[in-house]
């Protein structure tokens, strides 16, 4: 296994850890950060979230650079970054800190793009990343790490920038799907036939 790919496998490794540390009602206090009062163990969860979501960027650059591109890879990265997103959002729902129906936009457009990439795949075609595709995993990612830090920053201004980036998350997922059904209608077409 190439060093892109084991990146991306500690992605899915970290997935565990972060849940752990989010879920599990440790009592290690809380910490006033900027006018947030974040309990500790969500800081460090939010820390270990960060620390996967940026092996993204990582095993990407690697791959690119040392063209160390794989089928295995092509399969992992998509899997690995919808197994997180997956674990933060719905852990989240769990805390009752972020809304569930939000959840269930997001959560119905990964599996619905995941389906039509199987689909492809099936015909000998990748379906790769598109921009909107990339900015909506950085809204999400984004949105998960600002409600597991408690709005930290952005508490102090009185933004809600928490509830801003769900709905930017929530935007930017719907569109991201639309484009990516729009653009390969074709996949669909020809599976039906």
């Amino acid at each position: 296994m190439n060093i892109p790919n084991q990146i991306t496998v500690s992605r899915i490794i970290l997935i565990p850890v972060f849940m752990f540390l989010l879920l599990v009602p440790f009592d290690w206090g809380s910490w006033a950060i900027l006018g947030a009062d974040i309990p500790v163990h969500h800081f460090f969860a939010a820390l270990v979230f960060i620390i996967a979501a940026a092996t993204d960027w990582l095993d990407g650059y690697y791959a690119r650079k040392y063209q160390l591109v794989t089928n295995m890879g092509k399969f992992l990265d998509p899997l690995a970054d919808k197994l997180l997103i997956t674990a933060a959002f719905v852990s989240l729902v769990g805390l009752d800190m972020f809304p569930a129906w939000a959840a269930v936009v997001i959560l119905t457009r990964e599996f619905a793009v995941t389906g039509l990439r199987l689909v492809a795949s099936g015909d000998g075609e990748v379906i790769a990343a598109s921009i909107w595709g990339k900015w909506k995993t950085v809204s999400q990612i984004v949105a998960a790490a600002v409600i597991m830090l408690h709005n930290v920053l952005f508490e102090l201004m009185a933004l809600p920038f928490d509830s801003i980036m769900i709905a930017v998350a929530v935007i930017l997922t719907v569109l991201s799907g639309v484009d990516y059904f729009v653009k390969n209608k074709h996949v669909l077409m020809s599976a039906g036939a």
